[in-house]
């Protein structure tokens, strides 16, 4: 792409955000349509490719603070592709008085002032530029690019979930070229690209003393030109790689979270830093246990005996030994209470705890001598209305 065409190419548009969007919001729709076009949800599709190749781009320039404000001063200055002079810059006949080269560098003759001689802007127009497309000059060779992050998703069963568990994880990206060793070259051999001298950038002229420096059309910017080019990569020292890694969840994740792993996605490009793998988590559900933040719950079955009379009952736990919990007489049904220590494991390595909820069961076949007991303790509170108050409070509302 050229330096041109990258001014003009509206970012925010591919990301669907707003000029003064914020960093959460970008990087909150670049998830969303990376995850819509990536090319492993829609294989052999190559418009949805493309578009998460536009959608990567964009990230990569609003995503970093410090190359957003690069771009968004260079689309400043030139908007719609074609340079914006400010008030007074042209002289009474329509025709411009001063010469660009002087902004990109205090050009011949031109007063050198401000800090490396630039004026107002710096280093000048050039370090802007210089900046936004990692270009430093004439006879510098092309930048380390950062690979690109990868996303994936994995699914735990619940206690996996709670106490950590280290899963295998499938991924495919782009990365160097295992034939050719990223050489591109069937033999290991390429040679030096003799339109841009190895560099991967060409400059052109546009008049006025004002050049834009693209990319080599001949080595793709790479520098390199392969002799006899790999036949698995088709020259270009890239090719789709899979990899399978053991990736470590922490204990205590929760259903849904996203898990970054710095540095563990797709290699990086002529020494450039790995992306990163962001992990989102998917849980199962248990059958018997619930989870509350950092608390787990279950529902504990009593009879109305050990709830009216209190007593002792075992609770279940989650991989650990029973817990015993005394009822207090009197207990009623949905009444809640707490085992400390047993649940979910928090950030700081100790335990949450475990709630567990009463729920007095009524039996649906009674014996004789308990239907007896039954119908003898009826006519001991027959004078214990248990609505009493209910109707007392419909008649004064």
């Amino acid at each position: 792409m050229s330096t041109k065409d990258f001014v003009e190419k509206d970012y925010y548009k591919v990301l669907g955000v707003p000029k003064d969007a914020t960093e959460a919001e970008i990087k909150k729709a670049y998830r969303k349509l990376a995850r819509e076009f990536h090319p492993d949800a829609n294989t052999g599709d190559a418009k949805a490719e493309e578009r998460f190749k536009e959608v990567s781009e964009a990230n990569d320039i609003l995503g970093d603070p410090k190359r957003r404000k690069e771009y968004d001063d260079a689309r400043a200055l030139f908007g719609n592709g074609g340079f914006r002079p400010g008030p007074g810059a042209a002289g009474g006949n329509g025709s411009f008085n001063f010469d660009l080269g002087d902004l990109f560098g205090g050009g011949p003759g031109g007063p050198q002032t401000g800090p490396a001689g630039a004026g107002g802007f710096g280093g000048g127009l050039g370090d802007v530029f210089g900046g936004l497309f990692n270009r430093g000059g004439p006879g510098t060779r092309t930048q380390p690019r950062r690979g690109q992050d990868i996303e994936s998703e994995v699914t735990l069963s619940f206690t996996e979930a709670v106490d950590g568990a280290t899963v295998p994880l499938r991924m495919s990206s782009q990365a160097p070229c295992k034939a050719c060793s990223g050489t591109g070259d069937k033999n290991g051999t390429p040679r030096v690209c003799p339109t841009c001298v190895g560099t991967g950038q060409v400059s052109r002229g546009t008049g006025g003393g004002f050049s834009l420096t693209d990319p080599c059309v001949d080595c793709k910017g790479r520098g390199l030109i392969a002799q006899d080019p790999c036949e698995v990569c088709k020259g270009s020292g890239r090719a789709r790689s899979s990899r399978t890694m053991q990736v470590r969840i922490p204990a205590g994740v929760s259903d849904g979270q996203r898990i970054r792993l710095r540095g563990k996605g797709a290699p990086g490009e002529r020494g450039g830093p790995g992306g990163d793998l962001y992990v989102v988590v998917h849980v199962d559900a248990h059958p018997v246990f619930g989870r509350r933040d950092d608390n787990l719950t279950v529902t504990v079955p009593v009879t109305f005996s050990e709830a009216a009379l209190g007593g002792e009952v075992k609770v279940p736990t989650l991989g650990g030994p029973p817990v015993t919990l005394k009822l207090p007489p009197g207990t009623p049904n949905g009444r809640t209470m707490r085992a400390r220590g047993k649940g979910a494991v928090r950030k700081d390595g100790t335990r949450g705890d475990l709630l567990v909820t009463v729920e007095v069961v009524v039996p649906k076949d009674l014996g004789a001598e308990a239907r007896d007991a039954l119908e003898a303790y009826r006519k001991a509170t027959a004078d214990q209305d248990p609505r009493a108050e209910l109707f007392q409070a419909a008649k004064g509302a």
